[in-house]
This record gives C-alpha cells, sequence and structure tokens, in this order.
C-alpha cells in the first residue's frame, strides 16, 4: 500500500479516517499486472461491495464519507466493484484513481466517450462536470468549471507504460501517438507495428525507476488528487500545500 496514499488523506481529515484494503496476489505487481489481472478484479469486488454494505447499515446521519482509492493494478481492483460510471457514483462519495492500467474497462470506456477534439492521453469527459483526467498540477488547477459531486479523478502520465501498454498496440496506432506528444513523452516516439509493443511492455519493468512526476511515480500529485476530490469544507489551496509538504519531508526522513 502506498503510504503516500494513506497518509495523504489522513493528514487531510487530521487523522479521522480509517483506511480497509486487501492483498490481491502474493506476485510483484508488474507481473500480477501481465499475468493475473482477474485476481485483483475479485480482490476489489470483495473488498468494496463488502465496505459499502457495512457502511449502508449505519444511519444515514451517522455514515462518513466513502471515498475510493486505487493505483496501478488496484485501480482495477476498484474499478471491478462498479458496472459504470453512474454506479461508482451512485455508492461513493468520491474515488481517485492512480496510473490506471489500460485494460480497465471503465478507464477505457471514459477515454472511448471522450469529448471530440479531447486528446487520449488527456481526455476531457462531458466537459468534466463528472470525472477529470490529469498528469500534473496545472491541469488539476486550470479549469473553474464545475465539477459536481462525487467527482471522480485519473492521474496519468504521458510518460507511464503501465497506461499506455496493451494489446492493441501490436497492429494499430493508438490515437496517443498520433496525437501531439502529452506533456512528458518524448516527441521523436513513433509507432512500429509489433515492436512498439514490447517496448513499451519492457518499459513496464521500469515504471517507477523516473523521478517523481513521470512513468508511473505520482507520489508528488497524490495529495493534490485526494484534496480534489474529498477535501473538507473550509479546505483551501494552502492547506493542500502544508500536506504535500508534509509528506515530502516525511519521504526524506525515510
Amino acid at each position: 500500500m502506498n503510504p503516500v496514499a494513506a497518509d495523504s488523506i489522513e493528514m487531510i481529515y487530521n487523522g479521522d479516517s480509517a483506511i480497509a484494503a486487501i492483498q490481491y496476489s502474493f506476485l510483484p505487481s508488474w507481473i500480477s499486472f501481465l499475468v493475473d489481472g482477474s485476481a485483483a478484479k475479485a480482490a476489489g469486488d470483495a473488498l468494496i461491495n463488502g465496505v459499502h454494505e457495512r457502511w449502508a447499515q449505519l444511519p444515514e446521519d451517522r455514515r462518513p464519507k466513502l471515498v475510493v482509492y486505487g493505483e496501478s493494478l488496484g485501480s482495477q481492483s476498484a474499478e471491478a466493484a462498479f458496472d459504470d460510471l453512474v454506479d461508482l457514483r451512485g455508492d461513493v462519495d468520491g474515488a481517485l484513481f492512480v496510473g490506471p492500467p489500460n485494460s480497465n474497462s471503465l478507464w477505457r470506456s471514459l477515454i472511448a466517450e471522450r469529448d471530440p477534439g479531447s486528446p487520449e492521453v488527456l481526455p476531457v469527459h462531458h466537459d468534466g462536470l463528472e470525472v477529470r483526467f490529469a498528469s500534473n498540477l496545472p491541469d488539476l488547477e486550470s479549469s473553474d468549471a464545475p465539477w459536481h459531486d462525487p467527482r471522480v479523478l485519473y492521474l496519468q502520465h504521458a510518460s507511464d507504460p503501465v497506461v499506455w501498454w496493451g494489446p492493441g498496440l501490436l497492429f494499430e496506432r493508438p490515437d496517443w501517438l498520433a496525437e501531439p506528444p502529452g506533456a512528458d513523452r518524448v516527441p521523436s516516439m513513433r509507432w512500429y507495428p509489433i515492436v512498439t509493443f514490447w517496448q513499451v511492455a519492457a518499459d513496464i519493468m521500469v515504471g517507477n525507476s523516473p523521478p517523481v512526476g513521470h512513468g508511473h511515480n505520482y507520489e508528488d500529485l497524490i495529495p493534490y488528487g485526494w484534496a480534489s476530490v474529498t477535501a473538507p469544507d473550509g479546505w483551501t489551496d494552502a492547506d493542500t500545500q502544508r500536506v504535500a509538504a508534509a509528506i515530502t519531508d516525511m519521504q526524506r526522513e525515510d
């Protein structure tokens, strides 16, 4: 479990929080991603539905906020508990998904339904009213348009191989390689049948190696993602910056 995600939400709510998590496999995440995605889906469905069932038994005025977090294959695990975006937003008070694998069913449907003219690498879905996508802090801060609760947010880097690798790369050029490059993707990258598939597959094994803010490393953006999705009443940008700074200090100490 990513301590940055756990520490961030606990700091935002001053410790008045509880976290339920489950191990979906004994395999390393990148191996599970390649060979055992069904285990993650089953685990997420069991965990989230179990928690939601217990939460729904509480009197409405005593129910805490129920928010969902999933990172990498964990986002696929979390998505598995919901049929679609309507189901997700009907059951929880917010969701933050980080570095979603290309095989995520809900994510893929949202990408496919993106507003005309918006890029695959950073799509806009129904004017961002319900779900948004961001690769860096300016993406989160760039829009003053309405964002209805419950909010759903996906964090995805243009350089993250986990997000963009899939069997479709074998014989068809994806939109993200036909469009202008995303913020941190090398502009010289080209699509070649079969070759690009294996190049991006190899990158998955070192996806966490790039510095923070690139590849599969989102730790600088997670506190801001949480604050965007489920900040307490009266929360300010300065509050988020203090949390982000505290998280950075804790990482340095470790």
